[in-house]
């Protein structure tokens, strides 16, 4: 049992967002540039042609990002209008705000050749949550999924972060995905999380 009095999730995201708050450290700097390079090599060296990202938080991750067609999603109001106003000039991105009660995708419209989750699932605090999160991430792959995140049940420091060893979901839940590769940060980036490249195995 959780301990700690926390209101959710989304409403957590939205209050931060609201008040003026960012997606974090993780989306500036050097940890970000660390990111955006590993992703871009990838889209370019897997010849992936669009990119379907569950959590664009404020955009800035998103802005060194080089992916030939991008939709955003985020549970936050305030997150995606922020992107829309900072990316509408780009004819090549779009955004939606995420809200899994109101959202069904049978039809596979919110689709892409690469799904991302970028440093998102250790911020799914409430197990259902992360329940859905994980299963629309990789139903909206095409070929692949690429996590960003740490891969640890230990507990949490924060009210707003609970670590999930999310592997052990992937092989249970969806076992036609491959972890084709980990990549582990520099050693002089303090960064918590790791690359995880899936592939849905055909």
């Amino acid at each position: 049992m959780r301990k700690r009095a926390f209101k959710g999730t989304t409403e957590y995201w939205e209050s931060r967002y609201a008040k003026g708050g960012t997606s974090g450290a993780g989306s500036y700097g050097r940890q970000a540039e660390w990111k955006a390079e590993t992703v871009n090599d990838w889209v370019a060296e897997l010849g992936v042609t669009s990119v379907v990202d569950f959590g664009c938080g404020d955009g800035n991750q998103l802005s060194l990002a080089k992916y030939p067609r991008y939709l955003g999603l985020d549970p936050s109001a305030t997150a995606v209008r922020m992107c829309v106003e900072r990316f509408r000039d780009d004819k090549t991105k779009s955004f939606l705000q995420y809200t899994p009660d109101t959202l069904a995708d049978p039809a596979g419209w919110l689709r892409g050749d690469l799904a991302l989750s970028m440093e998102v699932i250790f911020h799914l605090i409430e197990d259902e949550v992360f329940e859905d999160y994980m299963t629309r991430l990789f139903d909206s792959a095409e070929r692949y999924v690429v996590i960003c995140s740490n891969d640890t049940d230990d507990d949490e420091q924060v009210p707003h972060e609970r670590h999930r060893d999310f592997t052990r979901w992937v092989e249970r839940e969806r076992p036609q995905w491959v972890l084709e590769r980990r990549l582990d940060p520099p050693a002089d980036l303090d960064v918590m999380s790791s690359f995880f490249l899936y592939k849905r195995n055909a």
